[in-house]
């Protein structure tokens, strides 16, 4: 198929791009590297009357480490991030989340809050967001607000987002040392959205615990009880039998099949992070 007609504007400023977002008589949708969006348009899941492209914006394609997080602008692509192409994600764990998000061509084109925006339950980036304890900066003609990942994402494709808000940036911890890290996805093949993924992340230094489980119906969910366990006793507070009884907890609705699928991701994450 292809897209219905539609107006596209290529925003030269942040002001610009709010104040058509803003206008309440049109059916406007912000576009980042329409990876996602495009398709939508193609399939004519989405027909705005107007269609807004950001993904120029200077502003929104800034990195820079502030204090001990790294503010990452949202029209940052994933090849940029899986190249180091800046200093402050050079080695950095979102580095290696982004080497396997879909094809070498989506990651060209793709941004980072544009994945945010969309909100699919699978992808790669709001489960790695949410194990980081990531915030999102969103922009308005109202001012700026930091909303955390677990608010931002209310479920699948629905966010925080007003009509008249762009994601302007994320803000990561920085590459610390100690740090621990998992990432863990079952695909049916290199490319595809995961069917169950993982992402834990520990740091000793701020005693930080975080392990998340993603490709649900809904938004990642953290399982805080396990984490804090296996953080103060390693590996082995994370039996079959403890991971199952944590993601059971979270995945009321999934079959034993999907759930198993589930608790192997996790599993498989803690021993890459904990180096087992």
């Amino acid at each position: 198929m292809k897209a219905a007609k539609f107006d596209y504007v290529r925003a030269d400023s942040i002001d610009a791009a709010l104040g058509l977002l803003g206008d309440e008589q049109a059916m406007v949708k912000a576009m980042g590297g329409s990876q996602s969006l495009g398709p939508m348009l193609n399939l004519r899941l989405a027909r705005p009357a107007k269609v807004v492209d950001v993904s120029g914006l200077e502003a929104f394609r800034n990195v820079a480490e502030q204090g001990g997080t790294v503010r990452v602008g949202a029209a940052v692509t994933h090849a940029e991030i899986e190249d180091g192409v800046f200093a402050p994600l050079a080695g950095h764990v979102m580095q290696d989340v982004a080497g396997r998000i879909a094809y070498r061509a989506v990651r060209n084109r793709g941004t980072l809050g544009g994945s945010l925006a969309h909100a699919d339950p699978a992808a790669d980036w709001v489960l790695a967001t949410t194990a980081l304890g990531a915030e999102v900066e969103l922009v308005s003609p109202r001012g700026t607000r930091r909303v955390p990942m677990p608010d931002f994402m209310a479920g699948a494709y629905t966010t925080a987002l007003e009509q008249d808000e762009l994601i302007a940036a994320v803000h990561v911890p920085a590459k610390r040392d100690g740090v621990r890290w998992g990432y863990y996805k079952f695909c049916r093949k290199t490319g595809e959205f995961a069917e169950a993924s993982c992402a834990a992340y520990f740091d000793p230094s701020t005693q930080t615990a975080r392990i998340a489980v993603g490709a649900l119906d809904g938004a990642p969910q953290l399982l805080g009880e396990l984490a804090a366990k296996v953080a103060q006793q390693g590996l082995q507070a994370a039996d079959r039998d403890a991971v199952y009884a944590a993601v059971k907890a979270v995945t009321p609705e999934k079959s034993e099949v999907d759930r198993n699928l589930c608790v192997t991701a996790v599993e498989r994450c803690l021993r890459q992070a904990l180096g087992a």
